[in-house]
């Protein structure tokens, strides 16, 4: 095991990578360790790795920007501090030191003939996190791909390094259910051959890009990609021939699925970037034909949408829902959200939010869809809005949502 202490000392704030991309053998040495080293703190995103979540010591806190997989029982536990931010604000937030960045844990490919290290599936938030990070520590799986669309990393960068040959870890999954695939056959019925989608991850994204073999030329761009991506392309739907930017090219941060799918990579005309430039406000401008998709815990009659309260919990979470949402709206194509008429024993159409937390404006979203229908929300007024979306509503509370719009 590396010893840490050289490279952390008490104090240190430090980050890593999120999901496949996470260092699990240096994150574990720091855990193992951080007690005997003295406190410190760290930033990390999306994660499986439930010994961050299970055995987390005492002397490590820990930040994120939502409680994302795992995290949710530290969340539960009051020991996730949670940062409102957009995806497109992290880059912004490293360089100006507002989250934890004197030492980086990263996982990279194996150095090439040139001496550079690829990040591999680990670009989003990590690669522009490590332009203003002293310290990097490299775990050299031989098993990370090289992966094009960020600059490689010169081995003589990391202060330490360990050396693995382990699999990525492959994403829990669900697969999609009725109501998942009815809510799809809506969506999909919005998208346009040549269109350029994003969307997140799930049973209802992978429903949606199943649902979309059909199309033609479509176009990808998102944080993050899937299976369900691999298997559009495979099947000839996805070329991204049409794009106004990347033409031909799947753009992506991290891909979050199975050992096929990081194995496939090699088949997929594929670049990982940066949060800096797959969520840039000016990147996002110029496709005309962006279509976002993204779902939500809550929205109100006057179309808003809360994604960041769960049943009075903060969990957070924004990350690239009003990004996309906000350039879909203003200068792409459309903007969508969809979600499940009910989410559990609560409705999620609801007269007002719950949570209290816009996250997306009403303003940047062009329609609602749930398993019910499509609510078009562009150009209506709040009272036309309001009776699209009770429209679309759980059956059983439809009445009392009309009934609200006259109290």
């Amino acid at each position: 095991m590396i010893d840490l202490a050289p490279y952390v000392p008490a104090g240190s704030g430090l980050w890593w990578g999120q999901a496949a991309a996470e260092s699990g053998p240096l994150v574990d040495a720091l855990l193992d360790q951080v007690t005997a080293i003295g406190p410190c703190r760290a930033f990390c995103g999306l994660t499986w790795n439930r010994r961050v979540t299970h055995e987390l010591p005492e002397a490590l806190s820990l930040t994120s920007y939502g409680a994302l997989g795992d995290l949710r029982a530290l969340s539960r536990e009051g020991r996730l501090d949670v940062v409102p931010v957009h995806y497109s604000g992290l880059p912004r937030l490293f360089a100006e030191g507002l989250l934890p960045s004197d030492v980086g844990l990263l996982q990279v490919s194996p150095p090439g003939p040139d001496g550079l290290c690829s990040v591999g599936i680990g670009a989003d938030y990590a690669a522009d996190a490590l332009l203003h990070t002293p310290t990097l520590i490299a775990e050299v799986n031989h098993r990370m791909p090289v992966t094009r669309g960020t600059p490689g990393i010169p081995v003589e960068r990391f202060a330490a390094t360990i050396e693995t040959d382990r699999p990525l870890v492959a994403a829990p999954e669900r697969e999609p259910d009725a109501v998942d695939e009815a809510i799809a056959g809506h969506v999909v019925d919005l998208v346009a051959d040549g269109d350029t989608v994003q969307m997140g991850v799930g049973p209802l994204p992978t429903a949606i890009l199943d649902g979309l073999a059909g199309h033609r030329d479509l176009g990808f761009h998102a944080g993050m990609a899937t299976d369900a991506v691999l298997r559009l392309v495979e099947k000839g739907a996805l070329t991204g021939a049409r794009k106004e930017i990347d033409p031909g090219v799947v753009v992506t941060g991290t891909v979050i699925g199975s050992i096929e799918l990081y194995e496939g990579l090699d088949r997929m005309p594929v670049e990982f970037r940066p949060a800096s430039y797959t969520h840039s406000p000016r990147v996002l401008s110029q496709l005309r034909s962006l279509v976002s998709i993204n779902s939500a815990i809550e929205v109100d009659l006057t179309g808003q949408v809360g994604a960041e309260v769960r049943r009075g919990r903060y969990i957070g979470g924004i990350g690239g829902q009003a990004d996309f949402s906000g350039a879909a709206a203003r200068t792409g194509s459309r903007s969508i959200i969809a979600l499940r008429s009910r989410s559990g024993d609560e409705p999620t159409i609801v007269p007002v939010l719950r949570g209290g937390v816009v996250t997306t404006a009403r303003a940047d979203v062009d329609v609602v869809v749930t398993e019910y229908g499509a609510a078009h929300l562009r150009g209506a007024t709040p009272d036309q809005a309001a009776r699209r979306l009770i429209a679309i509503a759980a059956p059983e509370t439809r009445d009392e949502l009309a009934r609200s719009l006259t109290t």
